[in-house]
């Protein structure tokens, strides 16, 4: 991801903050915790979710704001959901250990073994991967029941370029073989990776090799190894993984949704909001527009990881602060928030008919999407562009003035 500098504005923070909170909750009222732990060790879901919260989609900056974000929405409610967001960026990664014990003696989970995890976790990503990207964001999240993820990141400044790393305690058998479960970023040649299951044989021999040479005898080995032994093999190539790559241009491109996938989410948004959303769309100032965020909203929720490759999508819900795809439409996203949070409400008092309302919009969409069409990602922009100033549309910039009577002549056809 490319390296964007400055801070998340308070109005989009504060929001961020409401929203991931809600989305939180939901993915834990209809799967569990276990599942959001899942959600957040998966990279392409974590981009996602950073992007419908009106996130740079593109960019480091989603990491240190949902992490965040979780960290002051969730705290409040950690007694009622049993989920604790510790760690941070810079001073806050390093006082990870100490907000574990805390956790340890408030729930009566083993806080020490917790916080050598953490710095087991942080070692491993900065000593045993050497990749040219130094950590400097460390973010533990873990359940009353000891069940943890991490999201570290690390930054390469010459190529302002940086990369995650995720980690989930579900299925770790090991700290040193093949523990990730996922590093995220562009092949930028050799790198020393000793947590590949290839290099068990490497780990051992630099235990033989420190017992047995020391220190200084190490040093005298390496200054005579030039090449490897001769006839040596090369060591098997990897294979392919699904990866996420983003680019550095800051707009969304057509090429960086998958259109079909949009296409569903508008119709499913259409099919649904005058059965299941009637009483939604009488609400003064709400209208096809939230329902359509929340379509994307929905997805984030239930949907399944392939659906994930194509985070731009999800920016199409509440914009971006940087203007990119367009200004954050404030009123949507205040909409949004008011629909999640009366949706779990309601549910935690017995009455699931918002949630499930919201669940049969993510249904509809994948089954919409083969057929379904509509404008294009192109036309949907310059549209909402053009409406932005009625929706409340608020960036970096400040807030959108009316549009010219030209341009939405032009939109509008």
């Amino acid at each position: 991801m490319p390296l964007h500098g400055g801070r998340v504005p308070a109005w989009l923070g504060q929001r961020m903050t409401r929203l991931g909170a809600v989305i939180a909750q939901a993915i834990v009222l209809e799967y569990g915790r276990d599942e959001l732990l899942r959600r957040l060790a998966h990279p392409f879901w974590f981009q996602s979710f950073g992007a419908v919260m009106g996130m740079d989609w593109h960019s480091s900056g989603i990491t240190t704001s949902v992490l965040g974000a979780l960290k002051r929405g969730l705290t409040p409610l950690s007694g009622e959901l049993g989920i604790h967001v510790c760690g941070g960026r810079g001073k806050h990664s390093r006082r990870t250990p100490d907000e574990l014990a805390a956790v340890g003696d408030r729930v009566g989970v083993d806080g020490a073994a917790l916080g050598h995890a953490s710095r087991l976790v942080a070692k491993v990503d900065s000593a045993a991967v050497q990749d040219s990207f130094d950590l400097y964001l460390h973010g533990f999240i873990v359940t009353d029941d000891g069940r943890w993820v991490v999201v570290q990141q690390g930054m390469n400044g010459d190529r302002r370029q940086a990369r995650r790393y995720h980690w989930l305690s579900e299925g770790l058998n090991s700290f040193l073989d093949a523990p990730h479960a996922a590093i995220e970023g562009h092949a930028q040649g050799m790198i020393v990776n000793l947590t590949d299951a290839r290099a068990k044989a490497s780990r051992l021999g630099q235990l033989d090799l420190l017992a047995t040479l020391g220190p200084d005898g190490i040093t005298r080995e390496l200054s005579r190894i030039e090449t490897g032994p001769p006839g040596a093999e090369a060591a098997p190539s990897q294979a392919m993984l699904p990866h996420l790559v983003m680019p550095d241009h800051h707009d969304v491109r057509p090429e960086n949704i998958v259109t079909r996938r949009l296409h569903g989410n508008l119709a499913a948004a259409a099919d649904r909001a005058p059965q299941d959303f009637a009483e939604l769309l009488m609400v003064p100032g709400v209208g096809a527009r939230t329902v359509r965020a929340l379509a994307l909203v929905a997805e984030i929720v239930h949907g399944a990881p392939c659906r994930f490759t194509d985070p731009a999508r999800f920016s199409l819900a509440h914009g971006g602060k940087d203007r990119h795809p367009y200004p954050v439409p404030l009123k949507v996203y205040g909409h949004t928030i008011t629909v999640m949070k009366n949706a779990i409400v309601r549910a935690r008092l017995g009455h699931t008919e918002e949630l499930a309302a919201i669940r049969r919009l993510d249904e509809q969409a994948r089954k919409l999407e083969r057929d379904a069409t509509g404008p294009s990602v192109d036309a949907l922009i310059a549209q909402e562009r053009v409406a932005s100033h009625a929706f409340g549309g608020r960036s970096v910039f400040g807030f959108e003035p009316p549009p010219a009577r030209s341009a939405f002549r032009e939109a509008l056809s």
